[in-house]
């Protein structure tokens, strides 16, 4: 993309989906007012002032295109991190906000995980008319105390979207196995479970199996327990749910005590549609996409430079 075009974008992306004035648009590019407007002209009168096309600027990286070629993946979106007006940390979740509508088709059932990624990415959704489509929880709940749980995250997608919510009103770990083998037989549940594998997109992140992950901050494993979990090769969270290394899901108990979707089913959802900005998350990512977690992905421009270095090495 040429830099006069990738100013009109930048422009066109600041000012319609931000909604800053001209002038603040300007202070922000170091350009004039009147070049600001002459920029919006152009971008109106060229199409790019559309939510399906403005994406064009995360889109246009070669980064973005090496990377669908070496990990075999449909879409990748790359976030600049050079600082001159975009700001990864408030243009990720609008980024993959637009994605995302942009994504969903007529009628579809879509899933929605929970966690900070995703709950930011709710909070900024726009707002849609897309009566006929579902949104569907991917997991089970969290206590009222915990913040981004898994029912906050889909009900406000749904209310945006005026889509149709559906909620998994059971706890996301049991206390044992057998409560839990119970619960997901119950015929509520186990019809709420199933319908998962007719969802035609997901939209989730991957967790870390930090002592502050989220699992750990909920209560669901203590800091020794997921310490101990990544000792036996564990690499990461997908809804709920431990993974290893090649992104497969882990034999262990405390997956058998989930209240979550099929991992199998997840992986089978045609578009699986994941947003990673933090740094830390660098090694569960690349389980998740070991394991065909994503067919489109949004990322930071840092984390594809090491995603090549990891996958051609």
């Amino acid at each position: 993309m040429r830099t006069t075009d990738q100013i009109m974008h930048k422009a066109a992306w600041l000012y319609y989906m931000h909604g800053l004035r001209q002038d603040e648009v300007a202070k922000m590019l170091d350009i004039s007012r009147a070049s600001v407007a002459l920029y919006l002209r152009r971008a109106r009168e060229s199409g790019i002032v559309n939510i399906s096309t403005s994406t064009t600027l995360f889109r246009n990286e070669t980064l973005a295109r090496e990377l669908e070629d070496l990990l075999d993946i449909r879409s990748v979106w790359i976030v600049p991190e050079d600082r001159q007006a975009l700001d990864p940390a408030s243009e990720m979740p609008v980024l993959a906000a637009t994605v995302f509508v942009d994504l969903i088709e007529k009628g579809d059932r879509v899933g929605v995980a929970w966690g900070r990624t995703v709950y930011h990415i709710a909070d900024v959704m726009p707002m849609a008319d897309l009566r006929g489509v579902t949104v569907m929880q991917l997991c089970g709940n969290l206590g009222a105390p915990y913040s981004y749980r898994p029912d906050q995250c889909t009900t406000e997608i749904a209310r945006r979207l005026n889509a149709e919510g559906i909620n998994i009103y059971a706890p996301l770990v049991l206390s044992s196995e057998r409560l839990a083998a119970e619960l997901r037989s119950e015929p509520v549940i186990r019809e709420q479970l199933a319908g998962i594998a007719d969802c035609r997109l997901a939209l989730y992140s991957v967790g870390g199996i930090e002592d502050d992950s989220h699992l750990v901050k909920c209560g669901a494993l203590s800091a020794g327990e997921m310490e101990e979990m990544g000792r036996q090769g564990a690499r990461g969270v997908i809804a709920g749910q431990l993974i290893d290394g090649d992104g497969n899901p882990m034999e262990c108990a405390h997956n058998r005590r989930c209240i979550s979707a099929d991992l199998n089913s997840i992986r089978a959802i045609p578009k699986r549609m994941m947003v990673v900005q933090e740094d830390n998350k660098f090694e569960p990512l690349v389980a998740s996409l070991r394991g065909g977690f994503a067919s489109h992905l949004i990322i930071t421009a840092s984390m594809g430079a090491r995603l090549m270095e990891r996958f051609k090495g």
